[in-house]
């Protein structure tokens, strides 16, 4: 057995990010895999609502004042946006000034929406 210094580059395997999300969550078109990659796209969403609020210098009481919520919902928008309505979602973008654009394909037919 090699020690960790006699181990070399070569000895080791590597991996992308693809290989590891396709062993450890599943194929792309599983239904683990779609539901693993919405939640993803989720989590996204709250993360720009947080870095524009930021850099808008609002905190999320000021936000949550714009909307006619409270700080806690800010909150939970900016930390698990899954469980927020999507118009809850769309008056922060107003708030922050922010243009929302919409593509949805459907049957191989794409929808813009602005």
């Amino acid at each position: 057995m090699k020690t960790k210094k006699e181990i070399s580059k070569k000895d080791l395997k590597q991996y992308s990010l693809d290989q590891i999300t396709d062993e450890i969550v599943g194929k792309p078109g599983t239904e683990e895999r779609t539901l693993f990659e919405f939640e993803l796209k989720l989590d996204l969403l709250g993360d720009i609502i947080k870095q524009t609020r930021k850099e808008r210098q609002l905190t999320q009481s000021q936000l949550g004042e714009l909307i006619g919520v409270k700080k806690a919902q800010i909150s939970k928008i900016e930390t698990n946006a899954k469980d927020v309505r999507l118009s809850t979602i769309m008056k922060v973008f107003n708030a922050l000034k922010a243009k929302v654009k919409f593509s949805i394909e459907l049957d191989n037919q794409e929808l813009n929406i602005a």
